[in-house]
């Protein structure tokens, strides 16, 4: 399994969460799971024992690259730590210029393969996660098909969010002895790109839920891909995200000023004044909103900020924490010196922070433009608190407006993209939250939903046999 991130080691996003707890899931029904990781230099706590191994040597822009490896225990299994010149040693996931992230990440992709033939793990399966290893992919469907370590290794490819695309990396793939790429199903602009790569070499495709399955096939969400998603036909299907209840449980967590459960849900009050307190918030009649979010307008900041004047006027308070655009950040930080009572603002990333939030928070806001799939919804039922989120993508596949259905409702859900549609699932949240058996009801029903990986991590391992029977059999694709 290839990715840029995996949590615990390295996390930027919530990449790193389903790159860390899949692969214990897959371990758990007996697979040999071993996960790979550009080596940025992460300094290794000793738990982990690291290992280094060889990993031989890489033709890379004409000369002979050195690949090294160090070999961690993670999650019950075998972490690969994939290094060499061309990944920096700097500690950084993403660097800030693409041509050098380009290179890195093809280095990545071909020096994991390399590695592994050094070590002569043969895998079934090669699963990446997003843009970032997909010249992996790319290899399988070209040259990998005539080299007998390789001939008969299926490719899948999980998408995670289909607009990271990493184009324009030809340089980066000669350097690493691709051929260019001819295919017609991939438009021109993205014929270099690392993501359209692995579209059309990987045996399948899967995103991470699906209903954004079904979105990227349309102009409106496929990002310029569309057309070479609708391609690949049945070959691209949509796999909800799992979330690791033993990493996410509020009866366990230690950060929190009180733990609880569904059967001592009195005591989570103790953790929304514990946050007020923290954030310097005074006490409110009305509901605590939260967003934990990257500060991108992908995830509705602008419908947040236009709304968050209502919030004032019905009582209630607002918490954002997150990193991303400065813009973004500032007319956050506007918003709470107009309304230092009611709006609490940290810009940056803090976990510990985050998860006191999800304790805290009456209602969480996931008003996304688009969502492939979502853990902050998902997180926030575990916590008791309530998702206010739009009907896209994973949104719409995690959460019953209570509204719609009484019975099953686990919150709140508006369709249109505009400020108005925001406005009025707020009133209604606040609505509800004034009636307070009523919220105790949906706090029981949100946090009792099961979204483990119980049911995911079967898909995944359905998949993937598909995904060998497609090779093996050598299917056209």
């Amino acid at each position: 399994m290839l990715a840029a991130e995996a949590a615990p080691l390295i996390k930027v996003g919530g990449l790193a969460d389903v790159a860390g707890a899949l692969p214990v899931a897959l371990r758990k029904m007996g697979l040999d799971v071993r996960v790979m990781l550009p080596d940025n230099g992460l300094r290794v706590p000793a738990a982990y024992k690291a290992r280094r191994l060889a990993g031989g040597v890489l033709a890379w822009d004409g000369r002979a690259e050195r690949v090294t490896v160090r070999c961690l225990n993670v999650g019950g299994g075998l972490c690969y730590l994939v290094g060499g010149r061309p990944i920096a040693r700097d500690g950084k996931v993403y660097g800030a210029n693409m041509a050098g992230d380009l290179r890195k990440f093809v280095f990545f992709a071909l020096a994991a393969l390399r590695a592994a033939e050094s070590l002569q793990f043969q895998p079934d399966v090669v699963h990446v996660h997003d843009a970032h290893p997909g010249a992996a992919l790319y290899f399988l469907g070209t040259a990998g098909r005539v080299q007998r370590f390789w001939k008969f290794t299926a490719g899948v490819l999980t998408i995670h969010n289909l607009a990271y695309q990493f184009n324009d990396g030809a340089a980066a793939l000669e350097a690493g002895g691709l051929a260019q790429c001819v295919d017609a199903r991939i438009p021109v602009h993205a014929r270099a790109g690392l993501l359209a790569l692995g579209i059309a070499a990987a045996d399948l495709v899967n995103t991470v839920s699906p209903s954004y399955a079904r979105e990227i096939r349309r102009v409106e969400q496929g990002a310029g891909l569309q057309m070479l998603v609708r391609a690949r036909g049945a070959r691209v299907c949509g796999i909800l995200n799992g979330l690791d209840g033993a990493v996410w449980n509020p009866a366990t967590d230690a950060v929190l000023a009180a733990k609880y459960d569904v059967r001592r849900l009195a005591r989570r009050r103790v953790n929304r004044d514990a946050l007020r307190a923290e954030l310097q918030l005074p006490a409110a009649a009305g509901p605590l909103f939260a967003l934990v979010a990257r500060l991108d307008w992908q995830k509705g900041l602008d419908l947040v900020l236009a709304v968050a004047p209502l919030l004032r006027v019905l009582g209630a308070q607002l918490v954002v924490l997150g990193s991303g655009s400065p813009e973004i950040a500032k007319q956050l930080r506007q918003l709470a010196r107009a309304h230092p009572r009611a709006v609490a603002v940290r810009v940056g990333f803090d976990e510990a922070l985050a998860r006191r939030i999800y304790a805290g928070a009456d209602v969480v806001l996931v008003p996304s433009r688009y969502e492939p799939c979502g853990l902050t919804q998902l997180i926030g039922m575990r916590y008791g608190a309530i998702p206010l989120v739009r009907a896209t993508g994973g949104l719409a596949d995690t959460v019953v407006d209570v509204n719609v259905d009484a019975v099953r409702g686990t919150g709140f859900v508006f369709s249109k993209y505009s400020a108005a549609a925001l406005a009025a699932a707020v009133r209604r949240a606040c609505k509800l939250f004034a009636e307070r058996e009523a919220w105790q009801a949906l706090q029981v029903r949100a946090m009792q939903a099961d979204f483990s990986w119980k049911l995911p991590v079967q898909a995944y391992a359905d998949l993937y046999a598909r995904a060998v029977r497609i090779r093996r059999n050598g299917a056209a694709r």
